[in-house]
């Protein structure tokens, strides 16, 4: 999964959150300060998602947040699950380490480039509200499958070349899985010293295939 961070929402690289559609926009020009308020509540429900909880996103929690009236917050998304959906459907790609060419250095950088994540954004939080979210609000489980692709874009890169089918998913879920359930499971965020071991098992583990 790879991604992160500022992750959610990328704010350190001063992206932008909100890349409006041709829904959006319906052939008008767009009013930068609609794009900003959106991008404003948007944000602040990936906060208050992260630090107090799934049912403390609410329409009346927002407006408290962001200052913006409850009326302004549902003109733009009636429900929450269309809150939540673009939510997760506008914030940008995470950040990403980049290739040298030493398999086992990539690995061990892309693997903290994904713990950074998790720790400036609790983006595990964010993650497990989203595979939570994913089972019962339409549209989020094609969202959810596109931010995994992209978070996992330079891991399959990577191992693409070393590994093929069951070996190559088994890889990747190694990988991700080392930092992300660590999180999840254990409440806390593996150390260099993990991350290094982890990518020396695979790496052994797929030199001694027969």
């Amino acid at each position: 999964m790879g991604t992160v961070l500022d992750d959610l929402f990328n704010r350190e690289a001063g992206g932008s959150l909100m890349t409006p559609t041709a829904a959006d926009v319906a052939g008008q020009p767009l009013d930068p300060r609609v794009v900003r308020t959106r991008n404003d509540i948007l944000r602040a429900a990936i906060d208050v998602l992260t630090e107090e909880g799934l049912d403390a996103v609410t329409h009346h929690r927002l407006a408290e947040v962001t200052g913006y009236s409850r009326a302004t917050i549902y003109k733009h998304w009636p429900t929450r699950d269309a809150l939540f959906l673009d939510a997760f459907s506008y914030r940008p790609s995470g950040a990403h380490s980049i290739p040298t060419g030493d398999l086992r250095a990539d690995l061990i950088a892309e693997l903290t480039m994904f713990r950074l994540g998790m720790e400036r954004q609790q983006l595990d939080r964010a993650l497990a509200a989203l595979a939570a979210l994913s089972t019962s609000v339409p549209g989020l489980a094609a969202v959810r499958d596109r931010l995994v692709a992209e978070g996992e874009r330079v891991l399959l890169q990577l191992l693409t070349p070393v590994a093929h089918g069951a070996d190559l998913e088994a890889a990747m879920r190694m990988l991700s899985g080392s930092v992300l359930q660590s999180a999840l499971l254990h409440g806390y965020l593996p150390g260099d010293q993990v991350i290094a071991a982890t990518v020396d098992l695979l790496l052994r583990g797929l030199d001694a295939r027969p």
